[in-house]
């Protein structure tokens, strides 16, 4: 952000004295850009929007200065004619009538400018949710800064233009400005001789980019490249700790070959704070790679080596894989809960018959172009003891079901005998079996129930849990998610190579006509899409209420609807700019 807001302060300070051509005056107009970032970072730290990407990345510091240009260009101006007609230098109260009639005369044209231009961010102060969340503080540092600029601009440009632009002061045209309008003189005269031509010309081009606008397809926001990758690798429900661990230094020995990448490091499990809470058989992935320039290919695409990467990690048994970057995984995940891009909810009660449907949405994921990683979310496979009691026969021998249930729980979990004191400390005592026969069915169905006492209060025996019960170990639940109350099962992809809207657009006409979902349950779309679908229908409706504002202003400005339309065209003519420069890098709608 630094290194962006240098070269474009640089950048617009060189083109005003390429252009002024007047030194004094175009370090004045300069002046107006640390000014306007001072009086930003003051509104910034007052309402504690924090300097980042989102917040100083939309800063134009040619938006800027651009009401101070047309203050200063108009004193050059009035100042040379005045000095001219005089035949000498003017003096200072001269001087000071000059430029305060120049800016009585510049004035109205700037105050509209700059105010159109804060009009047009009004509908991202209407953004709520996780939108809102993200584009408020660009908003409000963007009008933040125009404010401060407009102020500067009516204030300290003309003094400071009164003060300091004495002498001999002359209005002249530098030669690329010359050369520019010897360039256009022609084509305007073309112009103007075939006027209905060209109107027919500039209509065609707003409707065929309002056509392109609708083949270009849409996302939440653009794909940034981070430079690194992030890995995800699921491996089996009820992988042990350890044997996590195994797996995951052969993973990282594979991808630590590749020439490309500087350190690989990884998180298992669920951290003491758990902000992030996976089970043992879950591992981030992070691949810092190295800077391109010492790359055996410095020229080759990163996303040839994530297919290259890819490739080799498949060759690592026991692991499913999802690639992303560090940054988008952690955004993904905060804005919808999940960590691709894009994310099928099926709700319901059934675990089983939610991932049953699941996976078969999850096949038709796969057959769409641009779907990457897709994956079911782990419901299953963790595996579980199952102590199914005969109640029948239990009653039969006069045992509570609870009597059972006691014992078992006592045997595996454990059971509060006594307790150890040691000064001021006390550590309670459990006792339950060793754990050779926690794990050992055979054993576990020999574990005594003792029977109730008879009539007589004579004691009656014992009876093994394997008369009373039948043992199983078999897959269950390995997590039970839910989400406003309802059960869940998530199937996620990430796309690549095509727009997240067009994506969304093909996959539901596709798993409406393949997948039958069960009465009584229903499937949403998650991941960025969903912000993508709230920012859209909200700014349906925000978009058009701002640009009436802004033509109001224009109606108010010049007084009659003819010329408020007239300066009104600008807008479709700049959105065909716009969209045309999109297309032609491929970048879609966002």
């Amino acid at each position: 952000v630094k290194k962006n807001l240098t070269e474009g302060a640089l950048l617009v300070i060189a083109i005003l004295f390429l252009f002024l051509g007047n030194i004094r005056a175009a370090i004045i107009t300069a002046l107006v850009i640390p000014l306007a970032m001072l009086f930003t970072f003051t509104g910034m730290v007052t309402n504690k929007v924090s300097a980042n990407l989102m917040s100083l990345g939309a800063l134009d510091f040619g938006i800027i200065i651009d009401g101070a240009v047309v203050i200063v260009e108009n004193c050059v101006r009035r100042l040379a004619h005045a000095q001219a007609a005089a035949g000498r230098p003017l003096t200072r109260n001269e001087r000071f009538h000059e430029v305060f009639a120049a800016s009585k005369e510049s004035r109205r044209a700037l105050l509209f400018g700059q105010l159109i231009i804060m009009v047009v961010y009004l509908p991202i102060f209407a953004l709520t949710g996780v939108e809102g969340k993200m584009f408020h503080p660009m908003a409000f540092t963007v009008v933040t800064a125009l404010v401060g600029a407009m102020i500067l601009s009516v204030t300290f440009v003309p003094a400071a233009v009164a003060l300091f632009l004495s002498g001999k002061i002359s209005e002249k045209e530098n030669r690329l400005m010359a050369w520019a309008k010897r360039g256009y003189a022609p084509s305007f005269d073309w112009v103007m001789a075939r006027k209905p031509l060209v109107l027919t010309i500039a209509c065609v081009c707003v409707a065929l980019s309002a056509l392109l606008a609708t083949r270009m397809g849409s996302e939440f926001i653009p794909s940034l490249d981070e430079g690194d990758v992030a890995l995800h690798a699921l491996r089996i429900p009820g992988t042990s700790l350890t044997q996590s661990i195994d797996m995951q230094v052969q993973l990282e020995q594979t991808v630590k070959a590749f020439p490309e990448v500087d350190t690989v490091f990884a998180k298992i499990g669920t951290p003491e704070i758990a902000t992030d809470p996976m089970p043992p058989n879950v591992a981030d992935n992070f691949v810092m790679l190295k800077p391109r320039d010492q790359w055996p290919d410095p020229n080759r695409p990163k996303d040839e080596l994530v297919a290259a990467l890819q490739a080799a990690v498949r060759q690592v048994p026991g692991n499913n894989y999802e690639f992303t970057q560090p940054i988008q995984m952690r955004f993904n995940e905060l804005i919808s809960g999940v960590r691709s891009d894009v994310a099928v909810k099926v709700f319901g009660d059934d675990m089983d018959l939610m991932a049953e449907t699941g996976e078969r949405i999850a096949k038709v994921l796969e057959g769409i172009p641009g779907a990457a990683d897709v994956k079911v979310e782990q419901t299953t496979g963790l595996p579980m003891l199952t102590v199914l009691i005969d109640r029948d026969r239990t009653a039969r021998l006069g045992l509570n079901v609870a009597d059972v249930q006691d014992s078992v729980s006592a045997a595996l979990g454990g059971q509060e005998a006594g307790a150890v004191f040691e000064g001021d400390r006390r550590f309670d005592i459990l006792v339950r079996l060793p754990e050779a026969l926690r794990s050992d069915l055979d054993a576990l169905q020999r574990l005594p129930i003792r029977l109730p006492a008879g009539d007589n209060g004579a004691a009656r025996g014992f009876v093994r849990l394997g008369d009373v019960a039948s043992i199983q170990s078999s897959p269950g639940p390995n997590q039970i998610s839910r989400e406003n109350g309802k059960r869940r099962v998530v199937v996620t992809a990430n796309v690549r190579g095509r727009d997240i809207g067009s994506f969304v657009a093909e996959a539901e006409a596709r798993i409406t006509e393949a997948v039958q979902v069960p009465t009584g349950y229903w499937t949403t779309w998650g991941g960025t899409f969903e912000q993508l679908q709230s920012a859209a229908k909200r700014l349906q409706i925000v978009v058009p209420v701002a640009l009436l504002l802004v033509f109001t202003l224009l109606f108010t400005m010049f007084g009659n609807v003819k010329d408020g339309l007239i300066v009104f065209t600008g807008v479709p003519f700049a959105l065909t700019g716009g969209i045309l420069a999109l297309w032609l890098r491929g970048i879609p709608l966002s």
